[in-house]
């Protein structure tokens, strides 16, 4: 039963991995640019499906558990010849595409009157 199973999987993170090499390829925006724009997209794009403000964490914590499975693909389907140059890589993809969306998170929490929000002291009143 394992052994089924094991191939279902690896044929998905395999077919998972190509369509990303896919749009890395067909598109003219560099690998480190569509971490970027992936994960605001995928932020805003969360915070719709689960119906929250981007103010929650759970969009946030949407997007870390996507990128943290497609790092798993990524090390699961390719195999580098020095690992710590793939696990390297695989850690800023990971920042790259949870930096932006960290920080509007943080600033929208601490913040909100930056983004026409309600502030905290107006709150209080």
């Amino acid at each position: 039963m394992a052994h089924p199973l094991r191939h279902y999987l690896t044929a998905l993170m395999t077919a998972w991995h190509g369509s990303k090499l896919f749009i890395e390829h067909s598109i003219s925006i560099e690998h480190d640019a569509l971490h970027i724009l992936a994960g605001v997209l995928l932020w805003l794009a969360f915070g719709v499906l689960v119906r929250r403000p981007l103010s929650s964490w759970l969009p946030w914590l949407c997007i870390l558990a996507l990128i943290t499975w497609n790092e798993v693909v990524d090390l699961w389907v390719e195999q580098w010849p020095v690992p710590s140059q793939q696990y390297g890589e695989g850690a800023k993809d990971l920042l790259l595409t949870m930096i932006v969306p960290t920080f509007l998170l943080a600033a929208l929490r601490l913040r909100p009157e930056l983004f026409g929000g309600v502030g905290r002291a107006s709150r209080r009143r």
